[in-house]
């Protein structure tokens, strides 16, 4: 069998490099040969470094894809480990790396696509998913969408597929929890939110929310976990609506159940989502969850069973179903469990990987 190669040159961690992590693992534990390029710096190389899977390091810019240095660079290396299918997750390693695998002739060239932002109809992505791209993997429906949102003609739909990411469910609820925050009151509500303080997480709707909670009178703290850009800007915010004492930072969180547990509702403001690991992460930790109506919500989050979802930047929409929760603990418990039960009867690692197996390894 030829191997399989996981190409991967950011340096920051998120969810499409926890992917390339538990996925190239699982292949080589089950024996199948696998390589990982990525970049030397990364924490992905640092935790593959681990494992006795072979990895090469690999720096790659934008514009890399001209250099053929670069391009010849990545033909060796697929040409001396015997590769026969290559999976990339960002645009310029597709730029690169897609083109030197197409150059060695590589038969199955896979487009790992994560986020949920439309793939734009531009001349350079015409010719890579006309010449270069084989097939597309997606993380939910909604990424699937956004493929061909833009152009349907872009790339045949039929070679688009969804596998959902895996939660190592036994793994995830092992975990010790020491809560990042303690209640002041024991009727106070404490909203959570985890994410990277970016534009893309919206944190700042959440701000306005606690200055809308205060508005009504509702006793309650919002604790945001994370770090990012916005960190100033977000601290202004909190200032400039005068809510100090309704809203914290935890800053960067390790482990996110000692977050996720501190809370009674988990409260998500992303706009846009490929696939929310913490939403699973969050109803895992039965929580019952408020977010947007948008992107992969809808499929990790079931509107009115495990949670609401709400119109996008709609305060009143969002605060009227956080208040609703804070008044009703029955529901928020039944909510909570509803979550639960719902991801792990779908998004269990066991049976993902499973089907990321006979799809890398066996092409169904």
């Amino acid at each position: 069998m030829k191997t399989i190669c996981f190409f991967n040159s950011t340096t920051a961690w998120g969810g499409g490099e926890k992917w390339h992590l538990e996925v190239c693992t699982h292949l080589h534990d089950l024996g199948y040969p696998v390589l990982a390029i990525v970049h030397q710096k990364s924490e992905l190389f640092k935790r593959l470094s681990n494992t006795g899977i072979p990895c090469r390091g690999i720096k790659v810019g934008n514009l890399s894809f001209f250099s053929p240095f670069k391009i010849n660079t990545v033909r060796y290396l697929l040409r001396e480990n015997n590769v026969g299918t290559i999976v990339m997750n960002l645009s310029r390693d597709l730029k690169l790396a897609g083109l030197a695998a197409r150059w060695e002739g590589l038969k199955r060239i896979i487009y790992r696509r994560g986020s949920a932002i439309p793939i734009k109809n531009s001349f350079l992505n015409r010719y890579y998913f006309s010449h270069v791209v084989t097939e597309v993997l997606a993380n939910s429906e909604a990424t699937k969408k956004t493929v061909l949102a833009r152009n349907p003609g872009l790339f045949p739909e039929n070679k688009i597929k969804v596998i959902y990411n895996g939660i190592d469910i036994e793994g995830f609820l092992a975990r010790p929890i020491r809560p990042v925050y303690q209640k002041k009151d024991a009727d106070e509500i404490v909203l959570c939110n985890l994410g990277r303080l970016e534009f893309q997480k919206n944190q700042r709707f959440l701000i306005a929310l606690a200055a809308e909670l205060q508005r009504r009178e509702i006793k309650c703290m919002l604790v945001i976990g994370g770090t990012g850009r916005l960190r100033d800007e977000l601290q202004g915010l909190v200032e400039q609506l005068h809510v100090q004492e309704r809203v914290t930072f935890a800053g960067f969180i390790d482990n996110p159940p000692d977050l996720i547990c501190s809370g009674d509702i988990f409260v998500l403001s992303s706009l846009w989502e490929g696939f929310g690991y913490v939403l699973a992460e969050a109803a895992l930790c039965e929580k019952p969850i408020v977010a947007f109506d948008c992107s992969s919500n809808p499929e990790v989050v079931r509107d009115g069973s495990t949670g609401f979802l709400t119109p996008v930047d709609n305060v009143n929409a969002f605060a009227d179903k956080v208040q609703f929760l804070a008044e009703h603990p029955k529901q928020r418990e039944e909510m909570g469990r509803r979550g639960s039960a719902f991801i792990k009867e779908n998004f269990d690692s066991a049976m993902i990987q499973g089907k990321i197996v006979n799809y890398l390894v066996h092409g169904q």
